[in-house]
Protein backbone atom coordinates (compact mmCIF):
# COMPACT_ATOMS: atom_id res chain seq x y z
CA UNK A 1 0.00 0.00 0.00
CA UNK A 2 1.44 3.26 -0.73
CA UNK A 3 2.03 5.65 1.94
CA UNK A 4 2.03 9.52 1.78
CA UNK A 5 3.47 12.56 3.31
CA UNK A 6 0.94 13.22 6.84
CA UNK A 7 0.60 16.83 4.85
CA UNK A 8 -0.42 15.58 1.35
CA UNK A 9 -2.37 13.31 2.67
CA UNK A 10 -4.36 15.04 5.19
CA UNK A 11 -5.08 17.20 1.58
CA UNK A 12 -6.47 14.51 -0.39
CA UNK A 13 -8.70 13.15 2.99
CA UNK A 14 -10.44 16.73 3.14
CA UNK A 15 -12.27 15.35 -0.13
CA UNK A 16 -12.20 19.07 -1.48
CA UNK A 17 -8.84 18.44 -3.09
CA UNK A 18 -6.48 20.95 -5.59
CA UNK A 19 -4.69 18.39 -7.45
CA UNK A 20 -2.64 19.01 -10.55
CA UNK A 21 -0.11 16.62 -13.03
CA UNK A 22 3.57 16.94 -13.37
CA UNK A 23 6.38 15.49 -14.93
CA UNK A 24 9.55 16.12 -15.33
CA UNK A 25 10.99 14.51 -18.11
CA UNK A 26 15.01 14.24 -18.27
CA UNK A 27 16.57 13.29 -21.40
CA UNK A 28 19.94 11.25 -22.18
CA UNK A 29 22.07 14.21 -22.71
CA UNK A 30 20.94 15.74 -19.40
CA UNK A 31 18.32 18.13 -20.65
CA UNK A 32 15.64 18.76 -17.75
CA UNK A 33 12.03 19.82 -19.12
CA UNK A 34 8.93 20.60 -16.73
CA UNK A 35 5.74 20.26 -17.56
CA UNK A 36 1.96 20.64 -15.75
CA UNK A 37 -1.37 20.22 -16.53
CA UNK A 38 -2.37 23.02 -14.43
CA UNK A 39 -2.64 26.65 -16.04
CA UNK A 40 -0.33 28.18 -14.12
CA UNK A 41 3.16 27.48 -13.63
CA UNK A 42 4.43 25.04 -11.08
CA UNK A 43 7.44 25.36 -9.29
CA UNK A 44 8.85 22.50 -6.87
CA UNK A 45 12.45 20.93 -6.51
CA UNK A 46 14.54 23.85 -8.18
CA UNK A 47 12.46 23.00 -11.91
CA UNK A 48 9.38 24.99 -13.00
CA UNK A 49 6.92 22.80 -14.76
CA UNK A 50 5.50 25.02 -17.10
CA UNK A 51 1.13 24.81 -18.41
CA UNK A 52 1.78 26.04 -21.77
CA UNK A 53 2.15 22.88 -24.23
CA UNK A 54 1.99 21.06 -21.59
CA UNK A 55 0.88 17.35 -21.48
CA UNK A 56 -2.00 15.33 -20.39
CA UNK A 57 -1.73 11.89 -18.93
CA UNK A 58 -3.91 8.82 -19.15
CA UNK A 59 -4.73 6.55 -16.54
CA UNK A 60 -2.15 4.17 -15.36
CA UNK A 61 -3.15 0.47 -14.22
CA UNK A 62 -0.32 -1.06 -11.82
CA UNK A 63 -0.49 -4.81 -11.17
CA UNK A 64 1.54 -6.88 -8.75
CA UNK A 65 4.11 -9.25 -10.45
CA UNK A 66 7.16 -8.81 -13.13
CA UNK A 67 4.49 -7.48 -16.16
CA UNK A 68 5.27 -3.79 -17.31
CA UNK A 69 3.03 -1.49 -16.16
CA UNK A 70 2.75 0.90 -19.13
CA UNK A 71 0.98 4.47 -19.89
CA UNK A 72 0.95 7.68 -21.74
CA UNK A 73 1.16 10.81 -22.00
CA UNK A 74 -0.25 13.36 -25.24
CA UNK A 75 0.84 16.78 -26.07
CA UNK A 76 1.20 19.24 -28.54
CA UNK A 77 4.65 19.61 -30.52
CA UNK A 78 6.34 23.24 -29.93
CA UNK A 79 9.37 24.80 -30.68
CA UNK A 80 9.93 26.48 -27.20
CA UNK A 81 8.83 22.88 -25.33
CA UNK A 82 8.99 19.62 -27.78
CA UNK A 83 9.90 20.09 -30.87
CA UNK A 84 9.45 17.59 -33.51
CA UNK A 85 12.60 17.42 -34.87
CA UNK A 86 14.13 16.55 -31.07
CA UNK A 87 12.00 13.71 -31.11
CA UNK A 88 12.61 12.40 -35.03
CA UNK A 89 16.44 12.85 -34.10
CA UNK A 90 15.96 10.70 -30.97
CA UNK A 91 16.91 12.93 -28.14
CA UNK A 92 13.70 11.78 -26.21
CA UNK A 93 14.30 7.96 -26.52
CA UNK A 94 14.50 6.16 -23.39
CA UNK A 95 14.07 9.48 -21.26
CA UNK A 96 13.17 9.20 -17.67
CA UNK A 97 9.22 10.63 -16.43
CA UNK A 98 8.38 11.58 -13.14
CA UNK A 99 5.05 11.71 -12.77
CA UNK A 100 3.72 14.19 -9.65
CA UNK A 101 0.62 14.97 -8.08
CA UNK A 102 1.18 18.08 -6.33
CA UNK A 103 -1.64 20.32 -4.67
CA UNK A 104 -1.27 23.47 -6.55
CA UNK A 105 -1.92 25.28 -3.63
CA UNK A 106 0.96 24.57 -1.73
CA UNK A 107 3.02 22.34 -4.09
CA UNK A 108 4.94 21.40 -0.50
CA UNK A 109 1.89 18.86 -0.36
CA UNK A 110 3.11 16.37 -2.93
CA UNK A 111 3.84 12.80 -3.86
CA UNK A 112 6.20 10.95 -6.60
CA UNK A 113 3.46 8.41 -8.02
CA UNK A 114 6.04 6.70 -10.83
CA UNK A 115 9.11 7.02 -12.36
CA UNK A 116 9.19 5.63 -15.98
CA UNK A 117 11.07 5.86 -19.20
CA UNK A 118 9.96 6.83 -22.59
CA UNK A 119 9.23 4.08 -25.31
CA UNK A 120 7.37 4.39 -28.47
CA UNK A 121 6.61 7.63 -29.45
CA UNK A 122 4.13 8.71 -32.12
CA UNK A 123 3.80 12.17 -34.12
CA UNK A 124 0.36 13.20 -36.33
CA UNK A 125 -1.61 16.86 -36.51
CA UNK A 126 1.18 18.77 -34.69
CA UNK A 127 1.03 16.47 -31.13
CA UNK A 128 3.03 13.40 -29.73
CA UNK A 129 1.62 10.31 -28.20
CA UNK A 130 4.56 8.99 -26.00
CA UNK A 131 4.42 5.45 -24.44
CA UNK A 132 5.87 5.27 -20.71
CA UNK A 133 7.20 1.71 -19.37
CA UNK A 134 7.52 1.17 -15.80
CA UNK A 135 10.68 -0.23 -14.27
CA UNK A 136 9.57 -3.36 -15.22
CA UNK A 137 10.93 -2.34 -18.49
CA UNK A 138 14.75 -3.07 -17.39
CA UNK A 139 13.63 -7.32 -16.82
CA UNK A 140 13.50 -7.77 -20.23
CA UNK A 141 17.53 -6.37 -21.02
CA UNK A 142 20.25 -8.54 -21.24
CA UNK A 143 22.20 -8.78 -17.60
CA UNK A 144 25.28 -9.97 -16.85
CA UNK A 145 28.03 -11.98 -19.58
CA UNK A 146 26.62 -13.82 -22.68
CA UNK A 147 29.22 -16.87 -23.35
CA UNK A 148 29.98 -16.55 -26.40
CA UNK A 149 33.26 -16.80 -28.73
CA UNK A 150 32.79 -13.00 -29.28
CA UNK A 151 34.04 -10.12 -26.94
CA UNK A 152 31.08 -8.88 -25.21
CA UNK A 153 32.68 -5.48 -23.85
CA UNK A 154 32.32 -1.96 -25.93
CA UNK A 155 35.21 -0.83 -27.81
CA UNK A 156 36.59 1.78 -25.66
CA UNK A 157 34.95 0.75 -22.13
CA UNK A 158 36.69 0.13 -18.92
CA UNK A 159 36.43 -3.50 -19.49
CA UNK A 160 38.09 -3.60 -23.16
CA UNK A 161 41.35 -0.44 -22.35
CA UNK A 162 41.71 1.10 -25.52
CA UNK A 163 42.12 4.81 -25.62
CA UNK A 164 39.37 5.82 -28.09
CA UNK A 165 40.90 9.58 -27.79
CA UNK A 166 44.72 8.39 -29.48
CA UNK A 167 45.06 9.16 -32.92
CA UNK A 168 44.73 5.69 -34.25
CA UNK A 169 41.65 4.86 -33.42
CA UNK A 170 39.04 8.47 -34.02
CA UNK A 171 39.42 11.37 -36.48
CA UNK A 172 37.60 14.46 -36.79
CA UNK A 173 35.71 14.87 -40.43
CA UNK A 174 33.70 17.03 -41.79
CA UNK A 175 30.36 16.60 -44.13
CA UNK A 176 31.18 16.84 -48.09
CA UNK A 177 27.70 15.82 -49.34
CA UNK A 178 24.76 13.35 -48.59
CA UNK A 179 24.36 10.07 -51.17
CA UNK A 180 21.18 9.36 -48.95
CA UNK A 181 19.39 9.21 -45.98
CA UNK A 182 21.70 6.66 -44.82
CA UNK A 183 25.36 7.36 -46.34
CA UNK A 184 27.21 10.45 -45.98
CA UNK A 185 30.23 11.30 -47.93
CA UNK A 186 32.73 12.69 -45.47
CA UNK A 187 36.50 14.29 -45.74
CA UNK A 188 39.55 13.51 -43.08
CA UNK A 189 39.83 10.10 -43.37
CA UNK A 190 42.35 9.50 -46.05
CA UNK A 191 45.19 8.39 -43.72
CA UNK A 192 42.68 5.64 -42.62
CA UNK A 193 42.45 2.35 -44.41
CA UNK A 194 39.36 0.97 -46.09
CA UNK A 195 36.85 -0.10 -43.42
CA UNK A 196 38.92 1.28 -39.92
CA UNK A 197 35.52 2.70 -38.89
CA UNK A 198 33.43 0.03 -39.88
CA UNK A 199 31.10 -0.46 -36.97
CA UNK A 200 32.70 2.22 -35.13
CA UNK A 201 30.64 5.01 -34.09
CA UNK A 202 30.22 8.72 -35.08
CA UNK A 203 29.54 11.70 -32.25
CA UNK A 204 27.93 14.91 -34.00
CA UNK A 205 29.68 17.87 -33.00
CA UNK A 206 27.55 20.17 -35.14
CA UNK A 207 24.84 20.94 -36.83
CA UNK A 208 21.10 19.49 -35.81
CA UNK A 209 22.95 16.32 -34.63
CA UNK A 210 25.12 18.17 -32.44
CA UNK A 211 25.74 16.20 -29.35
CA UNK A 212 24.04 12.66 -30.66
CA UNK A 213 25.65 9.55 -31.39
CA UNK A 214 24.63 6.76 -34.27
CA UNK A 215 26.67 3.50 -34.64
CA UNK A 216 28.66 3.13 -38.68
CA UNK A 217 27.17 -0.03 -39.90
CA UNK A 218 30.13 0.69 -42.87
CA UNK A 219 33.40 2.68 -44.12
CA UNK A 220 33.65 2.49 -47.65
CA UNK A 221 35.75 4.76 -49.93
CA UNK A 222 35.23 6.08 -53.80
CA UNK A 223 38.12 7.67 -55.03
CA UNK A 224 39.17 10.32 -52.35
CA UNK A 225 35.51 10.18 -51.03
CA UNK A 226 34.94 8.50 -47.37
CA UNK A 227 31.97 7.21 -47.23
CA UNK A 228 29.83 6.05 -43.86
CA UNK A 229 26.86 4.05 -43.88
CA UNK A 230 24.52 3.98 -41.23
CA UNK A 231 21.17 2.41 -40.21
CA UNK A 232 19.53 5.13 -38.74
CA UNK A 233 18.39 7.72 -41.43
CA UNK A 234 21.11 10.62 -40.47
CA UNK A 235 21.19 12.10 -43.90
CA UNK A 236 17.54 14.08 -42.95
CA UNK A 237 19.13 16.19 -40.35
CA UNK A 238 22.95 16.28 -42.00
CA UNK A 239 24.04 18.82 -43.95
CA UNK A 240 27.26 19.64 -45.80
CA UNK A 241 30.13 21.38 -43.41
CA UNK A 242 28.54 19.42 -40.48
CA UNK A 243 31.37 17.79 -38.52
CA UNK A 244 31.32 14.48 -36.43
CA UNK A 245 34.21 12.63 -34.41
CA UNK A 246 34.41 8.95 -35.81
CA UNK A 247 35.65 6.36 -33.63
CA UNK A 248 37.39 2.75 -34.78
CA UNK A 249 34.90 -0.10 -35.14
CA UNK A 250 35.73 -3.34 -33.90
CA UNK A 251 33.57 -6.74 -35.14
CA UNK A 252 34.34 -8.70 -31.36
CA UNK A 253 36.37 -11.40 -33.14
CA UNK A 254 39.07 -12.45 -31.26
CA UNK A 255 41.32 -12.36 -34.69
CA UNK A 256 40.61 -8.32 -35.10
CA UNK A 257 41.42 -7.72 -31.24
CA UNK A 258 44.77 -9.22 -32.17
CA UNK A 259 45.75 -7.91 -35.29
CA UNK A 260 44.15 -4.78 -35.02
CA UNK A 261 44.11 -3.72 -31.71
CA UNK A 262 46.85 -5.69 -30.42
CA UNK A 263 44.90 -5.85 -27.19
CA UNK A 264 44.43 -9.98 -26.92
CA UNK A 265 45.19 -9.97 -23.01
CA UNK A 266 41.48 -7.68 -22.20
CA UNK A 267 39.84 -9.78 -24.90
CA UNK A 268 36.50 -10.88 -23.13
CA UNK A 269 35.22 -13.55 -25.36
CA UNK A 270 35.69 -17.13 -25.06
CA UNK A 271 37.24 -17.85 -28.51
CA UNK A 272 37.80 -22.06 -27.52
CA UNK A 273 33.92 -22.61 -27.21
CA UNK A 274 33.55 -24.72 -30.30
CA UNK A 275 30.69 -23.55 -32.52
CA UNK A 276 27.51 -25.46 -33.28
CA UNK A 277 28.89 -26.84 -36.82
CA UNK A 278 31.63 -28.67 -34.02
CA UNK A 279 29.43 -29.08 -31.58
CA UNK A 280 27.14 -31.25 -34.34
CA UNK A 281 30.05 -32.92 -35.77
CA UNK A 282 31.40 -36.82 -35.73
CA UNK A 283 34.34 -38.73 -35.97
CA UNK A 284 35.29 -38.99 -39.77
CA UNK A 285 37.68 -41.75 -40.97
CA UNK A 286 40.97 -39.21 -41.70
CA UNK A 287 39.71 -36.30 -39.86
CA UNK A 288 43.34 -35.19 -38.15
CA UNK A 289 43.59 -35.61 -34.29
CA UNK A 290 46.32 -33.57 -33.74
CA UNK A 291 45.48 -31.19 -31.06
CA UNK A 292 45.30 -28.36 -33.15
CA UNK A 293 43.59 -25.26 -31.56
CA UNK A 294 39.85 -24.64 -32.18
CA UNK A 295 39.86 -21.06 -32.92
CA UNK A 296 42.93 -19.05 -35.26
Amino acid sequence: MRSFDPGFAAHIATGATTLASCWTITRGDGVVLGFTDHDETLSFGGQDYIPANGLDGSGQSQALGAQIDTSEVTGVLSSDAIDEDDILLGRYDGATVETWRVNWRDVSQRALLSRTTIGEITREDGAFRAELRSGQQALNQVRGRIYSSFCDATLGDTRCGIDLSNPLYSATATVTGVRDRNRVVVSGLAAFDVGWFTLGRASWTSGARDGLKDPILAHSREGTADILTFSAPVGDRVVIGDTVTVSAGCDRQFSTCRDRFANVADFRGFPHIPGNDFVLSYPRSGDPLDGAPLFT
